[in-house]
């Protein structure tokens, strides 16, 4: 077991490549807001194009084909999601200066905290993964099936909120990149095992929206922390970063909890109204 966990923290933290990686504007990749525009901007034009022009003259995907499509996609996220949450999480432990506890919620400011080594590394990784999932609203059009507000604007706004985390050494980061990669180990590993073919009751579908949302509250509850270091100690890097973040978290928070109503309270509504007409 410890010969693993070694051949893990090499891999993950002091592997050459994660532990020199530096954050270069215009150099590192995807490492100017005009790629971040130009990707936002054409996914939105391609999600118009394929629902509104291409897809209604196509005929449907076979079924066998598009789950399988599927189930290659949510098995390169889930394992992708997996090494970013266990990558950061030693990497902070790994790498945080003292106080290390307090670190991960709040970087030094004024130039002390530079946007490299193994967090960063990992922080990169995780903003390359959402250009990637992307590939999860394609699967959604050719599976014809609706497509919502909640998807769209999360799919493309958080491709925003990952540069801004590596352009404005945003405090805070770690803690939100393990939390949203470990979500997303359960999210994309019950969507795996549906693409599959297993059948899961109801009610584990609803369990993982409601993780989404605990995710969300855990945010706002990291960012008390945060704003008392800032205050208390100095201040914190990335204030601006952690603003944006913050209201899209609360955007996010408003529209996954209106889904949620509309998805499960209405058919918990229709399932009684059915339970008394039998009886």
């Amino acid at each position: 077991m410890a010969a693993l966990l070694s051949r893990a923290r090499w891999l993950l933290v002091e592997h050459p490549a994660v532990s020199s990686f530096r954050w270069q504007p215009g150099h590192t990749l995807g490492a100017t807001p005009s790629f971040t525009a130009a990707v936002i901007c054409g996914y939105l034009a391609a999600v118009l194009l394929l629902h509104r022009l291409i897809l209604p003259l196509l005929p449907p995907l076979p079924p066998r084909a598009l789950r399988a499509a599927s189930a290659a996609h949510n098995a390169v996220l889930l394992a992708l999601s997996a090494a970013m949450a266990a990558g950061c999480a030693l990497s902070t432990v790994a790498t945080a200066p003292s106080p290390q506890w307090a670190w991960p919620f709040c970087f030094p400011p004024g130039g002390a905290t530079e946007a490299s080594g193994p967090v960063f590394f990992w922080a990169h990784v995780f903003y390359l993964s959402k250009v990637y999932e992307l590939g999860d609203t394609l699967l959604i059009l050719l599976g014809r099936r609706p497509l919502t507000l909640l998807h769209v604007y999360h799919h493309a706004v958080v491709i925003a909120m990952c540069y801004l985390w590596l352009a404005t050494r945003q405090s805070l980061m770690p803690i939100a990149l393990v939390t949203n990669a470990g979500v997303h180990v359960v999210m994309y590993a019950y969507y795996l095992s549906c693409s599959v073919g297993w059948r899961w009751p109801r009610r584990w579908k609803r369990a993982v929206t409601e993780l989404q949302i605990v995710q969300f509250l855990f945010s706002f509850a990291a960012s008390v922390v945060m704003l008392w270091l800032h205050f208390a100690r100095g201040g914190c890097e990335g204030v601006a970063g952690w603003v944006f973040n913050a209201v899209f978290n609360a955007s996010l928070l408003a529209l996954f909890l209106d889904f949620h109503g509309a998805a499960y309270a209405a058919a918990k509504g229709k399932k009684s109204a059915n339970k008394g007409k039998a009886e």
